[in-house]
């Protein structure tokens, strides 16, 4: 089975979601399904260290890719996701080039990049050698979200950095940012239109959120591959209304 990182640069579709929820329990269900990846959301919900430790663990239990969106892009939060053993992280209000570059270094090792430790999680707890885990670290995945008007001012600058492997259209913020109230607005598509072509000229993969489904044929058409669409929240909250309508129409006819 290809990993994350070779799925996001084939530009094949993956399917994903958030989850909201700090509890462990809720990562090893979600774990069990047929999602191709879980994204902890670090960034909106309250996640501490120990929570996504136990989380990621959680979701190895089952052998599914787990990225983290972290709360900020400081060295330390970086390495910590990944320490843990997460698949990736998805770093929001990436701006310029300049600061992805500084994001992609400091997610793998070499001079003034990732610290390295050899007693982590990801280093097997000593049991990996220095050469093996130098090897593995090639895997993480780097997602830079783009939801900022700055972005949109440098992305063709933005979507040339090598090294990050999916470009992740906050659209929402994006929505906000260029003053709209509706994501589907003209103004916030054109938007999104102009990341992607950056995109496609340069090679890298997109990603996207969206609300409406029937919106994934037009944005698959223009070279998205990373969806991650809904969280634990909204499924707890459709499942819940799905019954209550089920059951009303049992009870009451």
């Amino acid at each position: 089975m290809q990993r994350l990182k070779q799925r996001l640069q084939s530009g094949e579709p993956v399917l994903g979601t958030f989850l909201k929820t700090p509890h462990y329990h809720v990562a090893e269900v979600m774990s069990r399904t047929p999602l191709d990846v879980l994204c902890l959301d670090a960034e909106h919900a309250p996640y501490n260290r120990s929570d996504l430790d136990a989380n990621v663990l959680a979701c190895h239990a089952n052998q599914k890719p787990v990225l983290i969106r972290v709360a900020d892009a400081e060295n330390a939060t970086l390495l910590n996701a990944l320490d843990i053993g997460a698949d990736g992280v998805v770093v929001p209000h990436v701006k310029s080039a300049g600061q992805l570059e500084r994001i992609i270094k400091a997610c793998f090792y070499g001079d003034q990049g990732r610290g390295y430790a050899g007693s982590t999680r990801f280093a097997g707890y000593t049991t990996h050698t220095l050469p093996d885990n130098l090897e593995a670290s090639k895997e993480a995945v780097v997602i830079a979200q783009i939801e900022d008007i700055d972005a949109l001012e440098s992305i063709d600058d933005i979507a040339g950095v090598e090294g990050c492997d999916c470009l992740f259209i906050g659209r929402m913020d994006l929505t906000v940012a260029l003053g709209e109230t509706d994501a589907k607005a003209a103004r916030v598509v054109d938007a999104v239109e102009v990341i992607l072509k950056s995109a496609r000229r340069h090679g890298r993969s997109t990603g996207i959120f969206v609300a409406d489904l029937d919106e994934i044929p037009h944005w698959r058409k223009l070279g998205v591959s990373l969806f991650l669409l809904s969280s634990d929240h909204s499924f707890m909250l459709s499942g819940a209304t799905a019954l209550r309508k089920q059951f009303d129409q049992k009870t009451i006819g």
